[in-house]
């Protein structure tokens, strides 16, 4: 029954993961209906007003600029989810462990056009993902599969959402709306943070969190559990 921020950051802290909105994917969620339904419970929470209080748009940004034990991207299924810092090493451990990015590659589990997002964004500290598509030679005709390899990199923790700010102008000036920044996921949590969550064995790691999920949606099925740790 969220009411407002800190409802949803003392819930997320609890239960460790959420969808990004409704529970479409039959696992959990803390908001458990889209922007463009009416909430289920009467609640002032609402999508983009502005409030930093009662708009889940405004918490993602809070989220990642104020907190550093709470990540928020594409992470599972494909679409936007939370993730506390508790349990992101186990679904680190299960996606990507100790592969380096060359190693996945190579391997054929990461596409090219994710090679060239990832090589733009490890030589900056954070990047808008406007100026990714300007680096990185993106044609509009490519538009899908920019996107597509965007979702592929932060579903395998190589890179993160750190947040939004604005283009600034020749003159040093903001401007616009505010977009999207990422950073290497090195960078968000840190690379000793990374190492330790390696080395977690990625079947125990599996258990672990289909334990939990369990604990939170008991009624949850094997198959879409298997995808929303997977992939």
């Amino acid at each position: 029954m969220i009411q407002n921020y800190d409802d949803f950051v003392k819930t997320l802290l609890a239960t460790g993961f959420s969808m990004g909105s409704a529970n479409s994917e039959g696992i959990y969620s803390i908001l458990p209906w889209n922007w463009n339904e009416p909430p289920p419970y009467e609640t002032p929470v609402r999508w983009y007003t502005g409030d930093p209080i009662t708009d889940p748009c405004e918490w993602i940004n809070r989220i990642l600029t104020e907190r550093n034990d709470i990540t928020y991207g594409k992470l599972f299924c494909k679409k936007s989810g939370f993730l506390t810092k508790e349990w992101f090493p186990y679904f680190f451990a299960v996606r990507r462990g100790d592969t380096t990015f060359e190693e996945a590659y190579e391997g054929g589990t990461i596409s090219h056009a994710a090679k060239r997002i990832y090589k733009v964004v490890s030589s900056h500290e954070t990047i808008l993902v406007e100026e990714i598509k300007q680096a990185g030679k993106f044609s509009r005709e490519e538009k899908s599969a920019f996107d597509k390899a965007l979702t592929e990199l932060q579903m395998s923790f190589y890179i993160s959402n750190c947040g939004r700010r604005y283009k600034v102008s020749k003159k040093g000036e903001e401007y616009g709306m505010a977009s999207t920044m990422f950073c290497m996921t090195e960078r968000f949590w840190g690379e000793d943070f990374l190492a330790k969550a390696a080395v977690i064995e990625p079947e125990a790691a599996k258990k672990k969190i289909t334990a939990h999920i369990l604990k939170i949606n008991p009624n949850a099925q094997a198959k879409k559990i298997n995808k929303f740790i997977m992939n």
